[in-house]
């Protein structure tokens, strides 16, 4: 059932996957900032006032979210709709390791574990099982992040980035040059990074997060 409550927060998830605020994500779809608050989810006189087909049809683009992906969390655990599919699950610390993707980022070889997760655009999508505490507050110990190497990349995304040496990172775009990729660290305990351009194998976009 798409409940007034479900809707909104199915919203808040959509904005912390992407690691924005309500506001952050309705800037980035070019909404007013104001347009998720929380005081424009219920009317002075106690009404709910829902969020329209527009704006919501444009915070999914803005993050690459297919509408069966969202609608799977407005229903929750246990609501879906059996769009959810089997993609390719490996542990995050254990995909450094080599034998797991092809030259452009692709999940290949043995080794691969499935999970099921909502429908997503990318046919070539897969799921990484965080390990550890070097991406907090974002992500913690368990998590399993949905990975697409198709998807755009832009600057602010969560990305996961394979060097040349075969070492694998999440990190937030920063920024990209012709001759450099600079990254954030999520977890301020740990540097951002600067990585020639050269030295890059594969940037591919996160899109969500089980959390």
């Amino acid at each position: 059932m798409l409940t007034h409550s479900r809707i909104w927060t199915a919203i808040d998830s959509l904005a912390q996957s992407n690691g924005l605020s309500a506001s952050g994500l309705a800037k980035r779809a070019g909404l007013d900032p104001t347009t998720f608050n929380k005081s424009k989810r219920v009317a002075p006189d106690g009404r709910p006032r829902w969020p329209s087909t527009e704006s919501l049809a444009k915070i999914l683009d803005a993050t690459s979210t297919s509408l069966d992906a969202f609608l799977d969390v407005v229903r929750g655990p246990g609501g879906g709709s059996g769009s959810g599919k089997p993609i390719p699950l490996i542990g995050f610390a254990q995909a450094g390791r080599g034998g797991f993707f092809t030259d452009g980022g692709f999940p290949a070889g043995s080794g691969w574990d499935e999970v099921s997760f909502p429908d997503v655009q990318d046919e070539h999508a897969y799921a990484l099982e965080i390990s550890g505490d070097s991406m907090l507050p974002y992500y913690r110990d368990g998590d399993v992040i949905v990975v697409s190497p198709s998807a755009t990349v832009r600057r602010g995304d969560r990305v996961v980035v394979k060097t040349s040496e075969g070492e694998i990172m999440a990190k937030e775009l920063k920024r990209r040059t012709a001759k450099v990729v600079e990254l954030r660290s999520f977890n301020p305990e740990h540097e951002d990074r600067v990585v020639p351009v050269s030295d890059v194998a594969w940037i591919a976009r996160i899109l969500w997060a089980s959390q």
